[in-house]
């Protein structure tokens, strides 16, 4: 884990080498620099850039500010160009880890504190019930068909958007239902879903601690982020007897190892 930490933060924002180079010339590492506005042309580049939005989503964690991320920017330079360090990476490199452990649990609590009022007014609205584990159920039509149980398989239709409404995941636009088994996702589902009925639809509001918690999901869902999910209840599967002799349903689908439907149900 150190190791990816500190990988990732020496080798992020690789475009900040070209510092010193107009658009057009040449970098000290040999790369054509492009323009502050422009935006890479051929494959390689693209590439290239990718590589910077993969290197940026893994230290997002950091949750910095311009001026931290300047530090980023001069580490990273003085490392590809072998300038002298003014920092000594044996002693600071160790303190990555503690330092992102810390901004993310920061992130995380500014992220529930925002939350707070939207989970009250979600609760405040008409059909709306809070359980004990702070689920905000809200029935949307109801179904006709039996309620499934902790250890069923479900069927079902999803959106899931943030507080702010902005959609991290649908399986509608996927084209085709999500099944998975209740004991396998998150609680929030585990105990909303039981509350339905096949043929009906609800919305979930999930606070944090019954979603991802304060990890989060990046880069879509930031830790200690309240989620929305619209769900239509489809169908419980049956899952196929274990043959004779052969104890426990084999055919049975295992629980995912993610906690949560909302990345891959």
């Amino acid at each position: 884990m150190k190791k990816t930490i500190l990988i990732a933060a020496m080798l992020s924002l690789t475009a900040c080498q070209n510092q010193g180079a107009k658009p057009g010339e040449t970098s000290a590492t040999g790369t054509t620099t492009a323009g502050a506005a422009g935006a890479p042309q051929t494959e390689e580049q693209k590439t290239l850039y990718a590589l910077g939005l993969s290197i940026g989503r893994s230290i997002s964690v950091f949750d910095m500010t311009p001026q931290e991320l300047e530090f980023v920017k001069a580490g990273l330079t003085a490392q590809v160009t072998g300038q002298k360090s003014d920092v000594d990476l044996e002693t600071y490199g160790p303190k990555l880890q503690d330092l992102a452990r810390e901004r993310s649990l920061r992130k995380a609590n500014a992220e529930k504190e925002k939350a707070k009022k939207f989970l009250e007014e979600k609760a405040k609205e008409p059909g709306a019930v809070k359980t004990e584990s702070g689920l905000i159920y809200k029935e949307t039509q109801a179904g006709t068909g039996p309620q499934p149980q902790a250890t069923d398989v479900v069927k079902v239709h999803y959106k899931g958007t943030l507080a702010d409404g902005k959609e991290f995941d649908s399986s509608y636009k996927r084209g085709e239902p999500t099944q998975f088994p209740l004991q396998g996702v998150i609680k929030c589902w585990t105990e909303g879903l039981q509350k339905m009925k096949v043929g009906g639809k609800a919305q979930l509001v999930c606070p944090s601690d019954i979603a991802y918690g304060d990890r989060g999901a990046p880069p879509n869902i930031p830790g200690g982020a309240a989620l929305v999910f619209d769900v239509e209840l489809l169908e419980i599967v049956k899952t196929p007897e274990a043959p004779p002799g052969m104890p426990g349903g084999m055919g049975a689908p295992r629980p995912r190892r993610e906690a949560a439907p909302a990345a891959k149900p």
